[in-house]
């Protein structure tokens, strides 16, 4: 994580105020962002994007090939606030760098330390000032490095922010950002529960923003029904307007109109949702993840 010295978890030290607030620059060149999609007085731009990490050990597109798609995609939407999956420590550098001087990131491995795959959380410096963060583990044990209990196919664990947003009035609102496991149903529900408990802990005055990779179609596994249970509401479903629905897993494969959607952003009620997007872009039939990103305008109420 870059800039780590400047904040210490759960101390609650608020960076200094950015020189200059600026709202996201948007567009709808080679994307499918809705029609309505536009800029909201005050609303914040939010995107989960599964990067998948950078690989070069199998048949996939590589970070190399991959990196340029991802620039463009990124300069173009330039959300406020993007939950990241899979991404290694010099692939985030390399977004970081990407995206330019106005950004910054908060983030583990999930093998801690720059080891194995982060859930880092980005944010534009000019809106947001993080307040306090922190990382748990997926497991019984959640403030054990690298503890997996549940039988998870992987590591998986949760980073998430407190933010004081500088175009409110520095008020204040969490990100969660996480990425369940791809194989045991039985660690998805214990890890819904879990990040539910969470939250239940947080400062209950403050909106709640969740992104990830579920790796649960919404409306069609328990896992959802946790996540709705912990008092959260699927943003897509909520918003006003939306861009056509694929499955947000391609594989590098044709879109699949309609599929299942596992990349979710969810809100605690009170949090307006002014639109919500899978976005499509690619440069020359080459997308910059496996995964679609998901998008949403938002206002925090």
């Amino acid at each position: 994580m870059p800039n780590a010295a400047r904040l210490s978890r759960r101390q609650g030290l608020k960076s200094a105020a950015a020189a200059a607030i600026a709202g996201p620059l948007l567009t709808t060149a080679g994307s499918s962002l809705p029609a309505a999609a536009g800029e909201y007085t005050g609303a914040l731009s939010v995107m989960t994007f599964n990067l998948r990490f950078a690989t070069t050990v199998d048949s996939t597109p590589t970070w190399a090939v991959r990196r340029p798609v991802m620039r463009e995609l990124l300069r173009r939407q330039r959300p406020h606030i993007i939950g990241t999956q899979e991404g290694l420590y010099q692939q985030l550098r390399m977004i970081e760098q990407d995206l330019g001087g106005h950004y910054d990131w908060i983030g583990t491995g999930r093998g801690g330390g720059s080891k194995d795959e982060f859930m880092a959380i980005f944010y534009d410096t000019r809106r947001l000032a993080p307040i306090e963060y922190d990382h748990f583990w997926l497991s019984d044990t959640p403030y054990t490095i690298a503890s997996n209990t549940w039988g998870a196919d992987w590591l998986r664990m949760v980073t998430w922010v407190r933010f004081a947003d500088l175009a409110d009035g520095e008020r204040e609102f969490y990100v969660l950002n996480t990425h369940l496991d791809s194989v045991s149903q039985y660690a998805r529900e214990r890890a819904a529960e879990l990040i539910g408990e969470t939250i239940a802990g947080f400062d209950r005055a403050l909106p709640v923003i969740v992104t990830g990779d579920f790796n649960a179609a919404a409306h069609d596994n328990p896992v959802y029904d946790l996540m709705l249970d912990a008092g959260l509401v699927d943003a897509w479903d909520e918003a006003g307007s939306r861009s056509p629905a694929y499955g947000t897993y391609h594989g590098y494969k044709p879109l699949k109109p309609d599929g299942r959607r596992i990349d979710w952003i969810l809100t605690t009620p009170g949090v307006k949702a002014h639109w919500a997007a899978m976005n499509t872009f690619s440069l020359d039939g080459m997308y910059p993840s496996d995964h679609l990103p998901v998008q949403a305008s938002l206002t925090l109420g």
